[in-house]
């Protein structure tokens, strides 16, 4: 998978604010909200842009359903007015990428707790003609002032305020996409397609997840660590079938089993989109300012909020009698890139797009897109069954299985079944009750049947090889997000 640099202005200052500059931040916050306010309150699903020459005004018809189909193009956000304002630009004859920009910056503006230019982002780009995938990775970068020690004295400036922003640049590999390529190799080495069926298959996942887990917090930026081992270990089969002969169908155990070394990262927020045009190019893309609201502070000269990604760096002084010690490969460094969970996918089966998956909420999208990719791709459901099936998650520790039990905004109850916690508890899993968790939008493609392939590259097709299934797109229930199609 190639990478592609961008180059973007340097964000935010080291300095504390002064009370002026508090101020002046409280003020543009408020003129913000204001804004936001009496738009979405006289005219929320009402746009206005210039395309092509001409002027277009009018009113976004959102989708009411959580699934749309198409021959021509769709888009899936986790909300219905950008995934609308997606597929206008679609609709205009702009590529996946024109949408994808379009899409962005509309979850900026209608999300702005979550997603916003004041932040990062991964972005999978399948380019169809070319058959090429690439992966643009815009994740945050410490300032060139900072170090390691930087928050000795106040560890929480790493959550909110000044000291908290990350500058947006390139990239390190994500966590999220190296931890999902574990998983389905631990998963794919029972050599039994129904491996991941039912309860047993939801017992080897939570002991699969939690040995993947414990390895990513090896894992941080290469341009400042080796962890050309942690990364072969995790693609490697071999590896995975060793992980594999450690899982017991009949039971789990403590944490200390699945050797693990260093505390979770703490990763949050996020929002994710997909989307596909009509020649099948294809974009997956999970956007992020971190946890709500981000540092917590409005640049007064350009209106956008900061994102406060340095609380995904490790750092030597965040430790605790009840904690893991800091990872060290993940420590600040000026220029270096924090970890993250994001996990945006591209699907392909024999070299042709089969679907698109990603999702948002932090430590949570790792399982989350898992659990919808094993729900479609392996186990057959329907797309949007796929998307609404009850998920677990785990982090190691608390040694706890939290299982969904909550209604949504749409008033569907999302609920782990009896039986299936009645088996985990069997086998000496703590079970908790969750609300929330990850957030996942999925397109899939209709095709003949076979073997998906999750990364191979092949030379170039005409354009009378590229194959133009029926799409399927679903916005998650749980963030009452809307997809729309062309």
């Amino acid at each position: 998978m190639g990478q592609k640099s961008t180059e973007v202005p340097l964000l935010g200052s080291d300095g504390q604010p002064n009370k002026k500059h508090l101020r002046r931040v409280l003020l543009f916050f408020l003129a913000f909200l204001a804004i936001t306010f009496v738009g979405l309150s006289l005219g929320g699903n009402f746009s206005f842009w210039k395309l092509g020459g001409n002027d277009y005004g009018e009113r976004i018809q959102i989708e009411v359903a959580d699934i749309v189909e198409s021959d021509q193009a769709v888009v899936a956000a986790d909300d219905g007015r950008c995934s609308e304002i997606g597929a206008s630009v679609l609709r205009q004859g702009g590529h996946a990428v024109d949408a994808a920009v379009a899409t962005a910056l509309c979850l900026g503006v209608v999300n702005p707790m979550a997603s916003g230019v004041g932040g990062g982002a991964f972005m999978i780009v399948r380019s169809s003609s070319l058959s090429q995938t690439l992966a643009f990775d815009m994740r945050e970068t410490a300032p060139l002032a900072s170090s390691q020690d930087m928050y000795e004295n106040n560890s929480k400036a790493k959550y909110k305020g000044p000291l908290s922003i990350g500058v947006p640049g390139m990239p390190p590999p994500s966590s999220g996409t190296l931890g999902l390529s574990l998983v389905l190799n631990i998963l794919d080495s029972y050599g039994n397609a129904n491996a991941a069926k039912g309860s047993l298959g939801l017992h080897r996942l939570i002991e699969a997840l939690k040995h993947m887990f414990s390895v990513r917090m090896n894992l941080g930026d290469p341009d400042f660590v080796n962890i050309s081992n942690t990364i072969s270990d995790m693609l490697s089969p071999s590896y995975a079938k060793k992980l594999r002969l450690k899982i017991f169908d009949n039971t789990t155990f403590p944490p200390e089993y699945y050797m693990y070394r260093w505390s979770q990262l703490r990763d949050h927020g996020t929002s994710h989109f997909c989307i596909v045009d009509a020649d099948r190019n294809a974009v997956s893309m999970t956007t992020t300012i971190n946890y709500g609201f981000g540092a917590g502070l409005l640049s007064p000269s350009t209106g956008v909020i900061m994102n406060n990604e340095m609380g995904d760096f490790s750092i030597p002084t965040e430790v605790s009698p009840d904690s893991l010690p800091p990872a060290p490969t993940n420590f600040i460094k000026p220029n270096k890139r924090p970890l993250s969970s994001m996990t945006p996918i591209i699907v392909l089966k024999d070299n042709q797009l089969a679907g698109v998956i990603g999702g948002s909420g932090g430590m949570n999208i790792i399982p989350a897109v898992i659990q919808v990719f094993l729900n479609h791709f392996i186990l057959g459901m329907e797309p949007l069954a796929a998307v609404q099936n009850p998920r677990v998650y785990h982090k190691l520790i608390p040694n706890v299985v939290s299982y969904e039990n909550w209604t949504v905004i749409d008033g569907d109850h999302i609920e782990l079944p009896d039986v299936r916690r009645h088996f985990l508890e069997e086998r000496g899993h703590q079970l908790q009750a969750k609300s929330g968790g990850g957030i996942c939008q999925l397109v899939v493609q209709t095709l003949g049947n076979g073997g998906v392939n999750m990364g191979r590259k092949q030379g170039k097709i005409s354009s009378d090889q590229i194959f133009h299934g029926t799409l399927t797109a679903v916005s998650d229930p749980r963030k009452d997000g809307r997809p729309a199609a062309v």
